[in-house]
């Protein structure tokens, strides 16, 4: 473990093929597979196929079977918490099949041996598509319009493409060469991207209606929960995304300035947040060189099994741990942080209670348990409790989307808003959820784009040909 955080590399120990193999087979005397569908596989993948692929030693059909449903499979084989293995019939009585891993071992042997290839050759159909934002959702979006035939142009406000899976994913989880692979596919394709252009600041929003003739809001959930408790100013209190998007700036070359560095080496950290971003912080801060990290939840600790009130197949209620935390580090939960403070503008302090989750009238409640109170030392505290929603002014504003009352821009079943000619995928449309689900709006949004833009040409032709 300590060797493993001295570097931002990703960590995986080779696996000869036999064992995809084993595993493979272990997959072909289920009866129904349950691993399919939005229960197991939201980018609804044929496992069964692909494994059983596999294990006959037939890779390269396997990588077909594979991309016909996932344009990113080697994304979604390091970053997907597998819900699919959680649906295995096999997690009945055993361990299920290992899928997220065979999943990964196809996508990576089909770049190294060379079977992804643009496609290329689909007659033009004339119509342009802009697609703003290059997350999961906006670039299986945005792949998968071209390959329909229409001209494609991804808009992402950073300095490079890949949203959070560029600034938002530790080196150490996705390494950025992973992305690199994909888009250099993805530029052969025709798929135009550009980079450092904020719609709706730096390119007006009705230049862009003006010019394309449909456009796709993919732009993610990136309002940050806040703590909202007295001391949340100090200098040291910052929200994750802050500090997760500097180190891989530093990782891919950028110099951070001092005055606005957020480092964790020689400190004692707090993360607040027990979720995937909570332990990607965790994880870095390991590799900075923290002194002592602390993730504190508000929700209790889940069971080490999966609760009944998560049967099988669904995704199950239990207790996670991801490398981060087998690398060192104290998690606890039914933690309430009450106040920060510290001296000379700087947090050095961290009051908590402890507190149980009681069902009231009005729905479940955080009770604060009497004389639970406690107070650690800090040099550095780190906001990873969620996403709220979308960022409301700018490009939404301008256009006048609908927003819901989750916070997310409002679409009916085929991803259209409330603006004709206007879509919205992924975590803008639906919340902050899974790259799985991300892939999946992002094909299905494209789908509906084009069924919209070649019912309006129909439409225009034969209203040219009825005046005719």
């Amino acid at each position: 473990m300590h060797e493993r955080t001295k570097d931002w590399r990703e960590f995986y120990v080779p696996t000869p093929d036999d064992h995809y193999r084993t595993q493979g087979a272990r997959c072909m005397d289920c009866g129904v597979p349950f691993c399919q569908g939005d229960t197991g596989c939201p980018v609804q993948n044929v496992i069964p196929e692909w494994n059983s692929l596999v294990r006959e030693g037939r890779w390269r059909d396997a990588s077909l079977a594979l991309h016909a449903t996932n344009n990113f499979p080697e994304l979604t084989g390091r970053l997907c918490p597998a819900p699919c293995e959680s649906a295995c019939v096999l997690g009945l009585i055993e361990q299920p099949v290992a899928i997220r891993n065979i999943e990964q071992a196809i996508a990576d042997k089909s770049f190294q041996e060379g079977w992804v290839v643009p496609l290329t050759g689909v007659p033009d159909s004339g119509f342009r598509v802009a697609v703003v934002g290059s997350g999961p959702a906006g670039l299986a979006a945005a792949q998968q319009l071209r390959r329909m035939g229409h001209a494609v142009v991804v808009f992402e406000k950073d300095d490079r493409i890949g949203g959070l899976l560029r600034y938002g994913i530790p080196d150490f989880k996705l390494e950025k060469e992973v992305i690199e692979l994909r888009l250099h596919q993805m530029r052969a394709e025709g798929v135009v991207f550009e980079t450092g252009i904020e719609v709706g600041r730096d390119l007006h929003v009705q230049q862009l209606r003006d010019e394309f003739d449909a456009v796709l809001l993919a732009g993610g959930a990136q309002v940050a929960r806040e703590l909202r408790v007295a001391g949340r100013e100090l200098s040291g209190v910052h929200l994750a995304m802050e500090y997760l998007t500097q180190q891989n700036r530093r990782v891919a070359g950028d110099t951070i300035p001092a005055e606005h560095a957020i480092w964790a080496e020689g400190k004692r950290v707090v993360v607040i947040g027990g979720g995937d971003t909570g332990s990607d912080c965790v994880g870095t801060c390991h590799r900075q060189g923290a002194v002592e990290v602390f993730q504190f939840e508000l929700l209790p600790q889940p069971p080490k099994e999966r609760a009944e009130s998560t049967p099988w197949p669904h995704w199950p209620m239990k207790l996670r741990s991801s490398h981060a935390h087998e690398e060192g580090g104290h998690r606890d939960w039914s933690v309430s942080t009450t106040k920060l403070d510290g001296e000379h503008g700087r947090v050095q302090r961290l009051h908590a209670v402890r507190v149980e989750l009681e069902q009231g009238p009005n729905g479940p409640k955080f009770v604060e348990q009497p004389d639970s109170g406690f107070t650690l030392d800090v040099d550095l505290v780190l906001l990873a409790m969620g996403f709220t929603g979308v960022p409301q002014e700018g490009l939404l504003g301008d256009l006048g989307v609908t927003i819901g009352p989750r916070g997310a821009v409002s679409t009916d079943a085929h991803y259209r808003t409330n603006v004709p000619g206007v879509f919205a995928a992924g975590d803008m449309r639906r919340g902050a959820s899974l790259i799985v689900w991300a892939i999946r709006e992002g094909r299905d949004a494209a789908a509906s784009i084009d069924r919209h833009l070649r019912q309006s040409a129909s439409t225009r032709r034969h209203s040219a040909a009825a005046s005719a």
